[in-house]
């Protein structure tokens, strides 16, 4: 009975595994799931969070800095008394505490530079993150239409086939009635392989639209996704490619992005100027110490003692006496050390500098270029930026002018086919006129389809470029 239970249990889950479908998708749910899972997007959040680090660096550089120092231990041997300062040669236990401050009081505003300098990087940041971001959305929109595309070429194909067969399964009744022309026959099957190729060659670029998208949304389970209406009729684009270049500057990221990190280059430069200038600093420090072998001594009494010395008196010698305090020896306590040992200091310091092996000219000279390169590359961004968004409009523009004319050309296939087939199904005509006026409509609705969907992706980027998500 155990055994059964165990096979009709493993049967349910294989069933029921079985039966888990295939997750589908929307657009808005393959954005947000690209946007949580991009490595290329975690990459570029790194960087921001790393910029916002070294600034937040940079701005406490402006603080003062205060540190505490403390030790304690034993010395045997020859060593110096820490209370004494003498030299002794015995077992004592030693401790010292210490607080300093210092702070800049000038430096060429190097410090003041340097936090504008990472500020500017951290936003130049935060720009480049935001623009990874958008392009995420971008390409996943990009390739959603893509998979949708040949998701519907490869229905098309499918469809295709099938009217294909019902031609040839009709045609192969009359072949075996001995009613139908063989050419014709032999026409439609050879017609029917190519339909098949064209078939596995749809259903390998919609395997391959599905294979990118999952790529950029970081997953590799199977995924479906949901078709999107696609208009029948589109409307000119109205912007110029002028309005549209200048709206690309005033809000692509990287365009942003770029001007930051030029004026981020011109602090570093003003960073490195500030080696030819003296700093002033302010700085403060209190120390103590302990020594295990400081005492203090007190008064316990007084003796009288012979000095040595002698009075002569009727011929007598009489000792001198003196009377001398008696003092004990009292260890001084931790805590009482501490506080008499007490040291302070204050003062300015100025560092000047005289020569440094032409250190700050040639970090100066570096920086330069530094800032030279940074006006290059953002000049090449516009150039690209320039170039992309020009071979954009004009293919919005070459394919809106074909949607128009495949449109007129489909009207026209679609009226010839409806003639044609009349015509070959009544036996008026033979099977070649069929077969062209089939491929030829069926051409023009796969190019139709195609040319929709390369329109509306030109239109996204243009938005892209605009501004609008």
């Amino acid at each position: 009975m155990r055994h059964i239970v165990i096979i009709l249990f493993v049967l349910f889950t294989a069933k029921t595994y079985g039966q888990q479908s295939t997750p589908t998708y929307n657009l808005e749910e393959c954005i947000d799931l690209a946007l949580k899972q991009n490595l290329d997007l975690k990459s570029a959040d790194l960087n921001s969070r790393i910029a916002k680090v070294s600034f937040n660096r940079s701005k406490n550089a402006l603080l003062p800095s205060i540190n505490g120092n403390y030790n304690i231990g034993k010395a045997s041997g020859r060593s110096i008394d820490p209370f004494t300062n003498s030299y002794i040669d015995e077992k004592l236990t030693f401790s010292n505490a210490g607080l300093s401050l210092n702070a800049t009081v000038f430096n060429g505003f190097r410090l003041l530079n340097q936090w504008k300098m990472e500020k500017l990087n951290w936003k130049a940041a935060e720009l480049e993150r935001e623009d990874q971001r958008l392009n995420v959305i971008l390409n996943v929109t990009l390739a959603y239409l893509q998979v949708v595309n040949t998701q519907d070429l490869y229905r098309m194909a499918k469809n295709r086939m099938q009217s294909t067969e019902d031609q040839l399964r009709r045609l192969d009744a009359m072949f075996e009635e001995e009613m139908a022309n063989p050419a014709e026959y032999r026409d439609f099957q050879g017609l029917r392989a190519a339909d098949e190729a064209n078939l596995i060659t749809a259903k390998n670029n919609y395997e391959d639209a599905l294979t990118e998208l999952k790529t950029l949304l970081n997953i590799q389970t199977e995924l479906e996704v949901v078709a999107i209406d696609i208009p029948d009729q589109f409307d000119d684009y109205e912007a110029s490619l002028e309005h549209v270049y200048t709206r690309a500057l005033e809000n692509m990221a990287i365009v942003k992005a770029g001007e930051l990190r030029l004026q981020a280059s011109k602090k570093s430069v003003a960073v490195a100027r500030a080696g030819f200038v003296p700093e002033v600093s302010f700085f403060a420090n209190l120390n103590t110490n302990y020594s295990s072998l400081a005492q203090i001594f007190n008064e316990t009494g007084s003796s009288v003692i012979e000095t040595g010395d002698y009075v002569n008196f009727s011929g007598v010698d009489y000792p001198v006496l003196r009377e001398e305090p008696n003092f004990a020896g009292e260890d001084i306590s931790y805590n009482d050390q501490f506080e008499n040992n007490l040291y302070s200091a204050v003062g300015i310091q100025v560092n000047i500098p005289i020569f440094n092996r032409f250190e700050s000219r040639n970090r100066v000279a570096l920086e330069k270029i530094k800032r030279e390169e940074a006006d290059v590359n953002l000049n090449r961004t516009k150039l690209q930026l320039r170039s992309a968004i020009e071979q954009t409009y004009k293919d919005m523009t070459a394919a809106y002018e074909r949607y128009q004319a495949l449109q007129s050309q489909n009207e026209a296939y679609q009226r010839s086919m409806r003639i044609n087939e009349v015509r070959f199904n009544n036996g008026v005509d033979n099977s070649v006129s069929y077969i062209i006026s089939k491929n030829n409509l069926e051409d023009a609705k796969v190019s139709l389809n195609n040319v929709k969907y390369e329109y509306l992706l030109r239109l996204k980027l243009l938005d892209y470029y605009t501004g609008q998500q």
